[in-house]
């Protein structure tokens, strides 16, 4: 007598046995697919939200609660843009001359340097001399440093008036530099 012979001998002479092992495969089959079941839902979710971060950083938005309401940050790229060196340095120029005459300021001359000690490190500078009142020397360095891109004040020269004719307002050259990318 085979083994196969012995079992279904004892499954017909013992039928709530047989009710019993049915009843056990059929559970095991109902957990492993309830098992296999759970684990696509959390593969689902996991990319549900990898598809959700990966469309926030293509369409670089941030993100929808906390981070928008802090208004003291700056906005805008941290580097100097434009698809070449030339290109970039007069925004660079640009943004230089903007925070003067916002601060009702005279541009006297103003230059880029291309080829300085830092040009091969991806920086780029822009020269200015100008005509300042005063008490906007602090904001319109405030105004560089602090805003975006971000830019270093690399030199200051400031002279102060020599008398009443010129108006009070103080003559000064400055220099700042800014990172630039590279071409894309």
């Amino acid at each position: 007598m085979t083994m196969i012979d012995r079992l279904k001998a004892k499954l017909a002479r013992y039928p709530y046995l047989a009710v019993l092992l049915f009843t056990a495969v059929v559970a095991m089959c109902a957990l492993a697919t309830a098992g296999n079941v759970l684990d696509i839902l959390q593969r689902r979710d996991a990319v549900i939200a990898a598809s959700s971060i990966l469309e926030r950083l293509e369409a670089r938005r941030p993100p929808p609660q906390a981070a928008t309401a802090d208004v003291g940050v700056p906005r805008g790229s941290s580097f100097v843009e434009g698809p070449s060196a030339s290109v970039a340095a007069a925004a660079l120029l640009q943004r230089l001359t903007g925070a003067i005459r916002r601060l009702r300021g005279n541009i006297l001359s103003s230059q880029v340097d291309l080829q300085g000690p830092q040009a091969k490190a991806g920086f780029l500078m822009a020269s200015a001399s100008f005509e300042l009142e005063q008490v906007a020397l602090q904001p319109l360095l405030y105004d560089l440093e602090a805003g975006m891109p971000f830019l270093f004040v690399e030199q200051l020269v400031v002279q102060a008036p020599q008398g009443v004719s010129e108006g009070g307002k103080l003559k000064g050259t400055i220099s700042v530099s800014g990172k630039w990318r590279g071409s894309k």
